[in-house]
């Protein structure tokens, strides 16, 4: 009797997980370059929001990447165990490595909906993602060099920092950037165009890591006493704000002169501190928690079968010094 009463609590056991199991919401997932990067929690505040106001509705967002924004294949290997599990509905991917994502897609050849958010697949690529959310890359390094320009209107001595060298929306930015400055597209380095060249040793790879850009920038200050600009194509310094105000200290006069520019991209709360502080002149901003927040609801009508535009920005925000306070679009 013992027996069959353990025999039937276990087939009933197995019978509740099965129920619990079916019943659970399908993963909507966001694979992020890496999760040390602050502006990627601003997209999980924005997929986090969205789960908040969807509760039971069948669908979960699900946030994850690798514990290092450097961890190109660990970012692979995410989102290939993503592809194999039954209850991911849809994918969207801030790919890190662009032609290695690329090339995982094209021997996976998912059945589920595949977008990218925050940086996109090289444009021979774009065909294996359905649509991209996010920033106007190229865009964004116009408006850095747009500004430049008006700070700097006779040109001078540039270095460029970028992140992972096949990432493509950094690279797009350097491109948006450099077209500007020199006024002509395809344009690979500035060699004295419109007044300016780009250093010896630059552009500066930072692989995503803040303590590497602050040693860059405080080793290029250092080496290259006359230079007149600094682009920071991504914020990486800047997300590590003390050794930020370090580096910056050595050319704070020269900041405050005019003499050294400094423009940078994003605009979360540290760097607009140190856009206050007198430590940037410029500090370009994307909309991270919006590309978290809308990303569910296009992965829900690619699932759905609905009609979404091949590409979707998110838009920008210039902040200056003196507009510091009422910038960012609300």
């Amino acid at each position: 009797m013992r027996k069959l009463l353990v025999g039937f609590l276990a087939s009933a056991a197995l019978g509740l997980l099965a129920g619990s199991a079916s019943a659970e919401d399908k993963a909507l997932a966001i694979v992020v370059k890496g999760l040390d990067n602050p502006f990627f929690e601003q997209i999980n505040l924005g997929c986090q929001k969205w789960n908040n106001e969807n509760a039971g509705k069948g669908y979960k967002c699900l946030y994850t990447g690798p514990a290092s924004s450097a961890d190109e294949a660990g970012e692979i290997q995410i989102v290939d165990d993503l592809l194999t599990r039954p209850d991911v509905a849809a994918i969207a991917i801030s790919p890190s490595n662009a032609p290695l994502m690329a090339k995982l897609l094209k021997e996976r050849a998912p059945k589920i909906p595949v977008m990218t958010i925050d940086a996109d697949l090289g444009k021979d690529d774009a065909a294996l993602r359905k649509t991209y959310l996010g920033t106007d890359n190229y865009l964004m390094g116009v408006k850095f060099a747009e500004h430049l320009q008006k700070l700097k209107p006779e040109g001078g001595t540039i270095c460029l920092q970028l992140g992972n060298v096949a990432a493509d929306n950094i690279n797009a930015r350097a491109a948006g950037t450099r077209d500007t400055l020199a006024g002509a597209k395809g344009t690979d380095k500035l060699t004295g165009q419109n007044g300016w060249t780009e250093i010896a040793g630059c552009p500066l790879f930072t692989n995503d890591q803040a303590d590497l850009a602050n040693q860059q920038m405080a080793d290029t200050f250092t080496a290259n006493p006359d230079l007149d600009a600094f682009v920071l194509e991504g914020g990486w310094a800047q997300f590590a704000p003390q050794a930020y105000a370090q580096v910056t200290d050595q050319v704070k006069d020269k900041m405050a002169s005019g003499k050294l520019v400094i423009v940078a991209g994003d605009t979360l709360p540290p760097q607009m501190e140190a856009l206050k502080a007198g430590r940037s002149h410029v500090q370009v901003g994307q909309r991270p928690f919006e590309m978290g927040y809308r990303a569910p609801t296009v992965m829900l009508d690619l699932i759905e079968g609905k009609a979404v535009e091949p590409v979707i920005y998110t838009g920008l925000d210039e902040c200056m010094q003196e507009t510091v306070d009422s910038c960012i679009a609300k």
